[in-house]
């Protein structure tokens, strides 16, 4: 069993309702503007990015001592459920880089290196990018193909990896492989290239049906550097206590707000038809009561992992994610979240009928429903259900 300890923000009395209220008028104010041609156009949403950069949200998980806000993952699902209603792509970029900074938070503090990484991270508000999947492993986030190559006090290496959502865009990247030439598949480390120190071939485009923003096109990355840029802790580690949970409660989160804002363009569509026949409630009302239900299951779902991974990070140093109890858990909230996103969307468009079919409607459900899709894409829902048929099988309740 692992000794691990978390290095996790400390608590702080963030009032969480006025942050929220931040994020809630820079949604408004720039990414719902932006949110039609950064999907159309299918281009990074650079405004939004430079939004969140300027109110330091980019840091918002990064402890106080570093100069962050020290959010902790339930605060930091709030802001990303906040910024879905909005961007889905806006929203999904800002979780993929909280989760490689709640990476460098729990698991790479004992390093003077990256302690003055995240003291850079808050005052030039960085953009952290993840290159974790590689041609040859079968989306295999254990395993590795490239390894890093050692010699002296520097490192190289060059991963041939499918998808690396924003890489153009980011400052930095966060890279497995192996931990040497020699070394198993299985025996990884996460490597911090940092800008100017990577290079970049491109393998594949990103011309998809949903989340068109992100832009997650697919590279050849080629990176060299002192070694004290390799994270201390084994990936395997980094990745059960820290990259698989904090990245399904920020997922499900954003994947809430996007489908808060289909509920909350049908109920708009529902008032507008119920105003036409004052004193009778139109059957649309009642389509709108049951979707809004499973809204409300949906983000109570999500915040029960949330609030549940916060105790465990406090209480006992992630000793309760080494029984499969959490894991799976965390896997029916992701696979739950991602079969319910496009059945909330779905009956927010039944109910809008052709308003929210049209894409000049301002009742317009088509991007929505094409984020939703992709949901059940990312990490397939296949490999997480078998992966928790197995685990299953050696439970013991109450673990």
């Amino acid at each position: 069993m692992s000794t691990t300890t978390f290095d996790i923000p400390s608590s702080v009395h963030c009032d969480t309702a006025e942050l929220l209220a931040r994020v809630h008028a820079i949604g408004k104010g720039v990414l719902a503007v932006h949110a039609g041609s950064v999907d159309s156009e299918g281009r990074f949403p650079a405004e939004s990015i430079q939004a969140l950069r300027e109110a330091e949200l980019l840091s918002a998980y990064v402890p106080t001592e570093f100069g962050g806000m020290g959010l902790d993952v339930a605060q930091t699902a709030k802001v990303c459920e906040a910024l879905g209603h909005y961007c889905g792509s806006s929203a999904m970029i800002y979780a993929m880089h909280c989760i490689q900074v709640a990476c460098l938070v729990h698991h790479a503090q004992h390093s003077e290196f990256f302690r003055d990484y995240l003291r850079q991270l808050v005052d030039e508000q960085l953009l952290i990018a993840s290159a974790t999947t590689e041609i040859g492993t079968g989306g295999d986030l254990l395993s590795s193909v490239c390894s890093v190559q050692v010699e002296g006090d520097r490192f190289t290496l060059t991963k041939k990896a499918p998808v690396i959502s924003y890489g153009e865009y980011a400052d930095d990247v966060l890279i497995t492989c192996r931990r040497h030439a020699d070394a198993p598949a299985g025996d990884q480390v996460l490597v911090l290239a940092r800008r100017g120190s990577f290079t970049m071939e491109p393998l594949s485009t990103w011309d998809t049906l949903g989340f068109r923003g992100t832009c997650s096109s697919g590279f050849t990355l080629t990176s060299e550097g002192p070694i004290d840029h390799i994270v201390p802790a084994p990936f395997a580690e980094i990745l059960s206590q820290t990259m698989h949970p904090y990245s399904h409660v920020v997922w499900g989160s954003l994947w809430t707000g996007i489908a808060a804002d289909a509920v909350h363009r049908a109920r708009s569509y529902v008032q507008a038809e119920a105003r036409k026949t004052p004193g009778e409630v139109p059957i649309s009302a009642v389509r709108l009561a049951e979707t809004d239900l499973l809204l409300q299951e949906m983000r109570n779902n999500v915040r029960a992992l949330a609030h549940e991974y916060r105790e465990i990070l406090g209480a006992d140093g992630g000793d309760s994610m080494h029984g499969f109890g959490f894991s799976i858990r965390t896997n029916n909230v992701k696979v739950s979240c991602s079969q319910r996103i496009v059945e909330i969307v779905g009956r927010a468009l039944l109910i809008c009928g052709i308003s929210g079919y049209r894409n000049d409607s301002k009742f317009s459900l088509g991007r929505h429903l094409r984020d939703a899709y992709g949901c059940a894409l990312m990490v397939n829902n296949d490999r997480i259900t078998k992966l928790n048929a197995t685990m299953l099988l050696a439970h013991r309740e109450g673990l």
